[in-house]
């Protein structure tokens, strides 16, 4: 009867020597129920004289998403809008132009009455860009016609022509040859200049006499050139003409 209580004081004496002996407490864990306990890792013990600082292990960490590289637009080559450094651009030559010679009048043709007023007309002498005239000369002409049954007779000139001075607004007389034939060439003079691409506009009127024949024959125009030499040709002789329709009656 006294042996099992000796048994018991024993077995309690054991019980806390049992960490001592490095056996596991065999209890589970509230760790141990999740998951199995990893093994630990062996300690070394730091050796004599080291610094207490230690240098940390290098520990890995989670790979963190990589910045995106920097995206380089390829270069777009363009066409030079500098016109510094673009080629000059070479202007086609102008066209060549002649002169030219037109006529404005009331109605569009002359119709004088024996005796009436004067009509009106302007001539425009418009000059191209191949060449400038020194002496640029407009002649008048018209042929004549014979009386009709019931005219007078009239003066030699029964048609009379004259231009307006622009500087002093005065009408003054200007030559009318009235023939059937063309005053040679050479025997023109005079002139007035026109340069290059110049435009220059005279004022005529036409008046018919009291006296004289009747009918119908249209005023002839012509530019000449007095210094071209005799014998150069009509284009460049006489480069520019025009007629413009004229009737003379007598006064109803």
């Amino acid at each position: 009867m006294h042996v099992r209580p000796r048994l018991l004081v024993t077995a309690v004496l054991l019980v806390p020597l049992l960490p001592a002996t490095g056996c596991t407490d065999l209890r589970p864990g509230p760790s141990s129920l999740s998951a199995p306990a990893s093994p630990a890792a062996p300690v070394s013990p730091a050796p004599s004289g080291a610094s207490t600082a230690a240098t940390p292990a290098a520990t890995p960490t989670a790979a963190s998403p990589s910045a995106p590289a920097p995206v380089t637009a390829a270069p777009v080559t363009t066409a030079a809008t500098n016109p510094a450094a673009a080629p000059p651009l070479r202007s086609s030559p102008a066209p060549a132009t002649r002169l030219s010679l037109s006529v404005s009048t009331r109605g569009g043709a002359l119709r004088l009455v024996r005796g009436g007023p004067a009509q009106e007309f302007t001539l425009t002498l418009r000059n191209g860009n191949t060449r400038a005239y020194r002496h640029l000369l407009l002649t008048f002409q018209t042929e004549s016609f014979g009386p009709a049954p019931g005219d007078l007779p009239g003066p030699a000139a029964s048609l009379v022509l004259e231009r307006r001075d622009p500087a002093t607004g005065r009408w003054n007389p200007v030559e009318l040859r009235i023939a059937n034939d063309f005053k040679p060439y050479a025997l023109h003079v005079g002139g007035s200049p026109l340069d290059r691409d110049a435009v220059r506009t005279e004022r005529y009127r036409l008046r018919a006499t009291a006296t004289g024949p009747t009918g119908s024959s249209p005023l002839e125009v012509r530019a000449l050139d007095t210094d071209a030499p005799e014998g150069a040709g009509e284009e460049l002789e006489r480069p520019a003409r025009l007629t413009l329709p004229h009737t003379t009656r007598r006064a109803s």
